[in-house]
């Protein structure tokens, strides 16, 4: 049986929450991260899409913009609205601040006697605050915090990044068509994993302290009590949001299904659509893959280590002693959703999937993710 599993996460209640800051006040939580030496970054329209750069001033913030986004579809569009946060995502989540896509890891140097010496690269200390997370994508940085963090190895250089960053969540209002996140328990509603939550009115914001970071810059801020109305309109929003969510994956655990149709003929009708560009996988929130090259100088004196982003779309991910593994795209394809999907489940307890929708949107030919596993997993195995 396939069940929409359908629940919100929960109401804003009065003890939950600080107090409320403002719409004309709200420059005030910029100044204050920045005095607490913060570098802040938030949503900015650029080149037709909500991107995450440094932010000083709230008048670069996205106001009254809305997103309309569909399977290889995704525009922008202006409205009359004062809100800053109502749209449902762009194609960057938390991952790049913490995961970058291409980072130096040490350096080899070579003397003028020959002698080679290797240096350790540093990730750099400077504080981040983060401005607009949305609850999909705090689920998204606690997989990935158990997969950098947690394992018989921690990344120092993720856990550098990790350790000096700030979070300030908001709550969606306003999903895209392509969102599922209530399908995977993930959302609309920000619960945990913040230093600051936000519920976005017309007149201001519910600000609610998840930590005792968060805590410290609440109570700098010019905060005045919240009302009962402010509650009801945020739970009704929010509630709203819920409901315009048509999307859903069959079930949270599709791991037995998937393995039991490893031979279904929908991979191979997927394979014929996919391009393996790896969108999918960069637009991921989840995703972690990476490979490892030298960067070699001109001269020849000193090379860089690097690790940057890579995806179970190429050809080398599993290209081992000689041998690509994976060599079509039926099981590349077939091999990331039954990872994403399955196997996670015996590595991180749960689904790699936090219903983002990311990559239903960002796929240049529209691959639905919750339309492949559906027609795989329904129906039982598959000779």
């Amino acid at each position: 049986m396939w069940s929409n599993e359908f629940d919100y996460t929960g109401p804003i209640e009065a003890n939950m929450e600080t107090g409320f800051l403002p719409r004309a006040r709200f420059q005030a939580l910029l100044d204050t991260l920045h005095q607490a030496g913060y570098r802040c970054v938030g949503p900015q329209v650029r080149d037709g899409a909500i991107v995450y750069d440094t932010l000083g001033k709230i008048e670069v913030l996205p106001r009254g913009i809305r997103d309309q986004q569909a399977p290889g579809r995704y525009r922008l569009e202006d409205t009359a609205s004062p809100r800053y946060f109502s749209w449902a995502n762009g194609p960057q989540a938390l991952k790049p601040n913490l995961f970058t896509p291409h980072e130096a890891l040490w350096r080899s140097e070579r003397s003028t006697a020959g002698a080679i010496r290797f240096v350790d690269i540093q990730p750099p200390a400077d504080l981040i605050a983060v401005i607009g997370v949305r609850a999909c994508d705090l689920a998204a940085l606690r997989l990935q915090d158990r997969h950098f963090l947690e394992g018989a190895f921690v990344d120092p250089y993720y856990a550098a990044r990790r350790k000096n960053v700030f979070l300030v969540a908001v709550h969606c209002t306003h999903p895209a068509e392509t969102c599922f996140c209530v399908s995977t328990g993930d959302g609309p509603h920000a619960t945990q994993g913040f230093d600051l939550a936000l519920g976005e009115l017309d007149d201001g914001y519910l600000v609610q302290a998840g930590s005792d970071k968060g805590n410290t810059i609440a109570a700098k801020l010019p905060l005045v009590p919240a009302t009962d109305a402010h509650r009801q309109t945020a739970n009704q929003e929010m509630q709203e949001a819920a409901r315009q969510q048509t999307r859903s994956l069959p079930t949270r655990n599709l791991r037995d299904a998937l393995f039991a149709n490893l031979e279904h003929p929908r991979w191979e009708n997927v394979a014929e659509r996919c391009l393996s560009c790896g969108n999918c996988t960069s637009v991921c929130p989840t995703c972690f893959c990476h490979s490892e090259t030298d960067e070699t100088a001109l001269d020849g004196k000193q090379s860089l280590h690097v690790r940057q982003w890579d995806s179970c779309f190429t050809q080398g991910h599993s290209y081992i002693h000689g041998m690509t593994i994976r060599a079509d795209t039926r099981t590349r394809y077939r091999q990331w959703l039954t990872h994403k999907l399955g196997s996670w489940h015996d590595q991180y307890g749960r689904s790699g999937c936090v219903g983002c929708g990311r990559c239903i949107a960002w796929c240049p030919v529209g691959i639905d993710i919750t339309e492949e596993a559906r027609e795989i997993c329904q129906g039982g195995g598959h000779d």
